[in-house]
């Protein structure tokens, strides 16, 4: 029996999926320690139910893709709209230099994975899946690009397998920073001290883990507020504002339509997640340089974070959990391989590159965080280093700018490169 659900029955579930995916992190340590999100948590196990359904009683599900579209392309277009390159500027040039070791690194990953796939027999496109696409990129990037493969590509299972990558990657990102920064801090001779009484404003901030993180207190986020906006005129998310930021949604959607509608059949042609990408990178920076615009960052990461929340639930449970079983193992041998070239390069390149000091080394903590998960879990590695040992300022300032939103924006260019060449 087939059963389609519109748009507002998806919705309906998709809130439902949160809302377990919320009491289980809540009450399995492990699910909270590696930083696994709600709609990952909670989408599994709808998948599960749904896969049991079909196989037990013969139900299937259709869910409306309009819907999981448009988050999708919501959450892609935050990222845009979030990405100031005149931070860059402010940032230094240690930002900078590593925004291009991430860079290189991402090359690195899709390399690995591709090269991998080819020699175990798997479409080199899966490759891509077990590289940059869901480690690097996390599951909005894993959800986007498998719906691109299996529309465009013809590659079956890609999303479904992007999505177990993905979850993996957080786990062994987590698992794997810590570790690798104590080595790295060994090495320079440094040992753990007592946590710092007085901390100074910078050091607040770093605590407070920005945006990013993926534990507030009213306090720590008041703290935050204050420093990072106007002391004296804290701005909420009113109604003027959610209109203000949903017109700017808006716009990043309706370029990304129009270019998709342009580029189609040229050489430029892009997948409309990557449009509206763009579409937020262009209108934030002409706004803010040319007209001086006040952009609303906390309204954009709300928007952003509760589309891809949605997306995610959409996106697991209309998984089909058995296209997996002939690709467990293959797939297993790449990922194991990556988490170790991710130890070999954060060891050898990121800390080195980055000034072989303590910073660094906790700076390599978060980029095997976000280079195989996500920033949360990148923001938990560092945490869990300067809580041990000093503050880093200056790694809790850089990771969060590289790896929210210009490491995506980097990762889309090179998936469009790799899949352009001729022996994919």
């Amino acid at each position: 029996m087939e059963i389609t659900l519109n748009g507002y029955y998806t919705l309906i579930l998709a809130t439902l999926v949160l809302l377990l995916g919320r009491v289980l992190v809540r009450r399995i340590k492990f699910l909270e320690d590696f930083n696994i999100p709600e709609p990952v948590a909670g989408g599994l196990v709808a998948a599960i139910v749904v896969y049991v359904l079909n196989i037990v009683w013969g139900y299937s599900f259709n869910f409306h893709q309009g819907l999981q579209t448009a988050t999708m392309l919501m959450f892609f277009a935050s990222i845009g709209l979030s990405a100031d390159f005149s931070r860059l500027k402010a940032g230094g040039t240690p930002l900078l230099i590593f925004t291009i070791v991430v860079s290189v690194f991402i090359v690195l990953q899709d390399i690995v994975g591709v090269a991998m796939a080819s020699v175990l027999g798997l479409d080199p496109l899966l490759g891509l899946v077990t590289g940059s696409i869901a480690l690097t990129g996390g599951h909005g990037t894993a959800g986007a690009w498998g719906i691109t493969l299996e529309q465009e590509y013809g590659v079956v299972g890609a999303t479904t397998l992007g999505i177990a990558v993905a979850t993996y990657g957080l786990v062994a990102g987590g698992i794997i920073g810590g570790p690798v920064a104590k080595r790295l801090i060994q090495n320079l001779g440094l040992k753990p001290t007592p946590a710092n009484p007085n901390p100074s404003d910078i050091e607040k901030v770093a605590n407070a883990q920005s945006l990013y993180s993926t534990k507030h207190d009213e306090d720590s986020a008041h703290s935050n507020k204050e420093i990072f906006e106007r002391p004296d005129s804290m701005r909420f998310i009113t109604a003027s504002s959610t209109i203000e930021t949903l017109a700017l949604f808006a716009g990043a959607l309706a370029f990304a339509e129009v270019m998709t509608l342009v580029a189609e059949g040229t050489w430029f042609e892009l997948p409309t997640f990557v449009w509206a990408l763009a579409g937020g990178v262009i209108i934030r920076n002409v706004l803010t340089t040319v007209f001086n615009f006040d952009m609303f960052d906390r309204s954009i990461d709300v928007f952003g974070n509760a589309s891809l929340s949605l997306f995610l639930a959409m996106a697991l449970l209309s998984l089909k959990l058995w296209q997996l079983t002939d690709l467990a193992g293959p797939v297993l041998v790449i990922l194991l391989v990556q988490t170790v070239i991710m130890i070999i390069y954060v060891y050898f390149i990121t800390f080195k590159v980055m000034g072989k000091d303590y910073d660094a080394a906790v700076l390599s903590a978060g980029h095997c965080g976000f280079g195989m998960g996500a920033t949360p879990t990148a923001i938990a590695n560092m945490q869990a280093v300067t809580d041990r040992y000093l503050p880093s300022p200056k790694a809790f300032l850089i990771v969060p700018m590289v790896g929210a939103f210009f490491v995506d924006i980097v990762n889309a260019t090179v998936l469009q490169i790799f899949t352009k060449l001729p022996f994919m």
